[in-house]
């Protein structure tokens, strides 16, 4: 079962799926990172959650199937396995944005694709586990579309860590990732086994009571060197966490803000980590402005029920800024093009 499938909804259109059950929302809840690594990883998060194993893995399924899941997997950092990402954006005419997110989309170094209300209007992330094809791929999108591709690489990272919380009574909203550590850097020892492991659980893991027995026979690998050679992945920060990856929108957070900031570049260091230590804040990078076009050089993210929320977070940041901030503006995304995650070494 594959829960990668390209989604494209619109910020309306996520009020009317189906609520998850009162299981699914505790597995949501608990397992958007740290899923077991042993023999029989549900069996152990079935004896959390109070709960079967074959009740878990069906429950598991349909979350994947209603698409209030995105993807069920490692999550891997495109940086410690020696590549890249980027954010980029254009400027589509309305009469030709289907055909050019299309296009945008059939390519796998495309992970995500948002709509978002400014005059540059397609935003979307670039990956790849080799520095030199995202700036091919950029190209390559000019290409195709006769349009300029504005790129936003992160020149720092202060945080990143989406991380939801599901009430019994249907309020979500965001929480810090329990436990995250400083992101690692630089480029991890993987040898030609640990890239096959990637190749093979990027799309995620298969549901099954023995889902690492399954990707070591595929890999003709023990069961046992698979997991170790996953749990290294883990310490060494290739892997950024294991478990669900819910789809926001369906899940009904609706507002959802990129917030960009026109920062004294002497303060933005200062600035960027206080602003990454709200608990409201999923993703804070430091960005490069495009003169003329793009005058802000810090990014950060906020989500929440509806816009009016993510309006007062945003004030919240405005007010943290003060007078370092020249400007600001606030992002709407109201439709998902693109939400498959990373395809490193993708064709």
């Amino acid at each position: 079962m594959d829960g990668n499938a390209p989604s494209r909804i619109t910020a309306a259109e996520g009020a009317g799926v189906t609520s998850p059950s009162t299981l699914q929302r505790h597995f949501i809840n608990r397992y958007q990172g740290g899923f077991p690594l042993c023999a029989r990883p549900f069996a152990a998060a079935a004896e959390v959650l109070e709960t079967s194993e074959a009740v878990l893995v069906e429950a598991v399924a349909l979350l994947l199937d209603s698409g209030l899941l995105t993807r069920f997997g490692p999550l891997f950092d495109a940086n410690r396995l020696g590549g890249a990402t980027t954010l980029a954006a254009m400027a589509v005419p309305k009469s030709r944005f289907d055909s050019v997110a299309q296009v945008i989309n059939a390519l796998p170094q495309v992970a995500h694709n948002y709509r978002r209300e400014h005059r540059l209007n397609m935003w979307f992330i670039v990956a790849s586990d080799r520095v030199e094809e995202i700036r091919t791929t950029l190209s390559r999108i000019e290409v195709m579309t006769g349009l300029r591709v504005y790129d936003f690489p992160k020149e720092r990272e202060f945080y990143i860590g989406l991380w939801l919380h599901l009430d019994a009574d249907g309020t979500i909203d965001t929480i810090p990732v329990p436990s995250q550590a400083a992101p690692l850097t630089g480029i991890a020892e993987l040898d030609a086994t640990d890239r096959r492991l990637v190749q093979a659980t990027q799309g995620g893991l298969p549901l099954a009571e023995e889902p690492y027995a399954i990707v070591a026979r595929d890999l003709k690998l023990e069961p046992e060197t698979v997991i170790a050679r996953l749990e290294r992945m883990v310490a060494s920060g290739v892997i950024r966490r294991i478990g669900a990856v819910p789809h926001h929108y369906r899940l009904g957070l609706r507002g959802n803000g990129m917030s960009v900031w026109d920062v004294d570049d002497d303060v933005i260091d200062k600035l960027g980590q206080q602003i990454s230590e709200l608990d409201f804040i999923s993703h804070c990078y430091q960005r490069p402005r495009h003169p003329r076009v793009w005058r802000y050089n810090l990014f950060a993210m906020a989500h929440g029920a509806d816009r009016a929320t993510v309006l007062g977070k945003t004030e919240q940041v405005a007010a943290l800024l003060g007078e370092h901030c020249r400007a600001h503006e606030v992002l709407f995304s109201t439709t998902v093009l693109k939400k498959t995650g990373l395809r490193l070494g993708a064709a």
